[in-house]
């Protein structure tokens, strides 16, 4: 089992710095942790931090309550260990909250007699095929290696890029197999969360470490709940630890998910043999399907279409991360295509406030687990 805790990734994060690592913090969804990991850095990826704070202060003073978690979250961690824990911040455009984050987070630390350097890697929205995206896009991460070097006064290094690119797609191919398991009932989907999640704040070696132990386990392990119809669980964000009990003590099995944070990460590696320009360009022109990189969505429902009809699937499970407009967009069009397939979807939404009160989500989720089964 693995748990991870507001003051767990505080330590986390401090050991590494008293190791004399060099740390990036990262703003999700997807930074070029590949990139950032063959020049030096640790990289950090600066999400999954909700269910560690019960109220952000010192973000409420910047943000407006009606901001999504995930950004209030970061701001509260930047603003309240980032001068102590941070050699800098790495961020995209992911959404129009992170996007802006920067110059509002600058200006907080700025109160407190505090500065960190921010990088930021502008990725295009257009489809590969547009005129200049392409290139623009080359020379964009050209730009981004340029300002660490002149930043940290580091070189980058081809050999090293190749190595650590070789890393992480060992990583995204044992999560995979992860997903595997989970979907055979020999790891929970409980597990399954709490191993992945862990992974945003330690190095990829010791992480790659601990899925090897977990696939080794679940490949002896025996299977479970094979007769309950299946589950997909989609969403920016994992389901809440609560709400996660609660899918599984109702009976359902997740055999597949559509989560940013973990299939939508680990679901495409470019060659590791490419220059970072070729890989990077390769990695987002063909990701997995997510709404944040709009190109993309075209694919999203005919991967959704393909994954209902090949398992046992009976129950699509949206978890949703409040005032985040490109999931919901897309909601009333995935119901309306799931309900072609046959198949029921339960929408949950969280907020920062909402982390604690899960009585009346436990009610929905055993109703809908009832549904399924009858």
């Amino acid at each position: 089992m693995v748990t991870i805790s507001v003051n767990t990734a505080y330590s986390t994060i401090k050991n590494l710095k008293n190791d004399g690592r060099s740390i990036l913090g990262c703003f999700p969804l997807y930074p070029p942790l590949e990139l950032l990991h063959s020049m030096g850095f640790t990289p950090v990826v600066l999400w999954g931090l909700r269910e560690f704070y019960q109220n952000v202060p010192l973000s409420d003073r910047h943000l407006q309550t009606y901001t999504c978690s995930v950004g209030r979250c970061i701001a509260e961690f930047i603003l309240r260990h980032g001068p102590e824990l941070l050699d800098g911040i790495v961020m995209y455009n992911a959404c129009d909250t992170l996007r802006n984050l920067p110059e509002i987070l600058q200006s907080g630390l700025f109160e407190q007699g505090c500065k960190l350097p921010f990088f930021r890697l502008h990725i295009p929205v257009a489809p590969p095929d547009r005129t200049g995206s392409t290139e623009y896009f080359r020379n964009r991460i050209h730009r981004f290696i340029q300002e660490l070097e002149e930043t940290f006064g580091i070189s980058f290094s081809a050999e090293s890029f190749m190595n650590s690119a070789a890393l992480y797609r060992r990583q995204r191919e044992i999560s995979g197999r992860l997903d595997e398991l989970v979907a055979q009932g020999r790891i929970t989907f409980g597990e399954f969360c709490r191993l992945m999640s862990a992974g945003s704040f330690i190095p990829v070696e010791k992480h790659l470490s601990m899925l090897e132990a977990a696939v080794e386990r679940g490949n002896t392990a025996q299977r479970s709940g094979q007769d309950f119809p299946g589950v997909i669980v989609s969403g920016i964000m994992p389901p809440p630890p609560g709400i996660i009990d609660c899918i599984e003590a109702s009976g359902m099995k997740v055999v597949d998910n559509d989560i940013a944070a973990f299939k939508r990460s680990y679901g495409f590696t470019p060659l590791s043999e490419q220059e970072p320009e070729a890989y990077y360009i390769d990695l987002f022109h063909n990701h997995h399907p997510c709404p944040t990189i709009l190109h993309t969505g075209d694919a999203r429902i005919g991967k959704l279409r393909k994954t209902v009809r090949e398992g046992n699937i009976r129950g699509f499970i949206f978890v949703g991360e409040k005032f985040c407009e490109y999931e919901y967009f897309e909601v009333p069009y995935i119901r309306k295509i799931l309900a072609e397939e046959g198949i029921r979807m339960l929408c949950l939404d969280f907020s920062l406030e909402d982390e604690e009160n899960i009585g009346s989500y436990r009610t929905r989720i055993e109703g809908f687990a009832e549904t399924l089964q009858g």
